[in-house]
């Protein structure tokens, strides 16, 4: 338990930066993060890679995988599936190694109810104009669609109550330093060292 490594789920509105954030992240030395892909039965994109971008499996397989408890959550956007396998996170955790969700907050409301020892941190744009404004920008969506992304920001906003931190992404550099400071602390909480001092003085 004391050398298992350490779940780490960033969640938030669609928008508000997370996969930028993410990716930051697993740049930055400060630890050796390691980022789980996720599994999908849409077809790859133009340059994306299986087993890096995702892993690209078939409907069948995902309902496979469904049927044998192997996810760690999953959810299903228009007729494809989005999910964690569980193994893999189970395997890296075990290695000692931290393992860093990146999800929208349906799954992570999954994940919470099977880790509840996980860091649950909720990426906040700075209001809900500039949340806006990155959406806009994208120019991916029509005026209809961006409403009802706002929409179900706002609800997913609600959800915060249910994450133990809230970071917000008003410059990413800064979103990252207060990440990895909430990362640092919680490696020195005593639930999570407890067992290695125990063995120390031989109980």
């Amino acid at each position: 338990m004391s050398n298992r490594g350490m779940l780490i789920v960033l969640s938030g509105p669609s928008g508000v930066g997370k996969g930028t954030v993410r990716q930051a992240m697993l740049e930055d030395e400060f630890r050796d993060f390691h980022y789980s892909v996720s599994m999908t039965t849409r077809k790859p994109r133009p340059g994306e890679q299986d087993g890096v971008d995702y892993y690209f499996v078939s409907k069948e397989e995902f309902e496979q995988e469904i049927a044998n408890d192997g996810m760690l959550e999953y959810a299903q956007y228009v007729d494809n599936y989005y999910g964690t396998p569980m193994k893999y996170v189970n395997q890296t955790l075990d290695s000692g190694r931290d393992v860093l969700l990146e999800i929208e907050v349906q799954g992570a409301m999954q994940v919470r109810e099977k880790c509840p020892d996980g860091v649950f941190i909720f990426l906040t744009p700075p209001d809900l104009l500039e949340l806006r404004n990155r959406i806009q920008r994208r120019g991916t969506d029509d005026q209809a669609t961006i409403d009802k992304r706002m929409q179900k920001a706002a609800d997913e906003i609600k959800m915060m109550e249910n994450y133990d931190y809230a970071v917000v992404n008003d410059e990413i550099p800064n979103a990252v330093q207060r990440i990895e400071k909430i990362i640092e602390s919680e490696h020195l909480r005593v639930p999570r060292v407890i067992d290695q001092y125990k063995k120390m003085i031989g109980e």
